[in-house]
């Protein structure tokens, strides 16, 4: 009995803890992604230059951000593989994909519903997950990249697409 009373006050726990989290989180600004997202990005064993006007993200009350940068990966082997940078300082789960803090790049491939988004390690090139990226609702506007803070939609927008993150108690 003691154990199912634990059990039911960490799943409330749990649940109340999102939101709770969501609340001290907003968008980055430029300066703040220029000092954490770099100009060439370190992707194996090359370093690709990013396209800095594209970048998004979001940032803590304790500075913690999580952002990303489109890569411009012409003439890299990278070219056709990887379509993103993204730097992660507090865990999330992009869909079902957990990443932990970390450097991790993720390109895409089109499919029936969406986009079907593919998460590597930045530093090794090992698969992290996949994740889908839906089209979003009409009328919403399209942007190349963003990263919306989770007290307003907790979606990784990519043009016309989105797929839901949300941030992980603990880190």
């Amino acid at each position: 009995m003691i154990a199912l009373r634990r059990w039911i006050c960490l799943v409330a726990l749990l649940l109340t803890a999102s939101p709770l989290l969501a609340q001290g989180w907003r968008a980055a600004t430029m300066p703040e992604l220029e000092q954490v997202l770099p100009s060439r990005a370190p992707v194996v064993k090359e370093r690709i230059e990013t396209e800095m006007r594209t970048a998004s993200g979001i940032i803590d009350a304790r500075g913690q951000v999580i952002a990303a940068v489109v890569l411009i990966t012409a003439g890299y082997s990278a070219e056709g593989k990887y379509s993103h940078y993204l730097l992660v300082q507090h865990a999330i789960q992009i869909d079902e994909v957990t990443l932990g803090p970390g450097r991790y790049v993720f390109g895409w491939n089109r499919v029936a519903t969406g986009l079907e988004l593919h998460l590597y390690d930045a530093s090794t090139g090992a698969e992290e997950g996949s994740a889908l990226a839906h089209p979003m609702k009409p009328g919403m506007r399209v942007e190349t990249f963003r990263i919306w803070p989770p007290n307003e939609r907790s979606v990784m927008q990519i043009g016309r697409f989105e797929t839901p993150y949300r941030l992980l108690p603990g880190h």
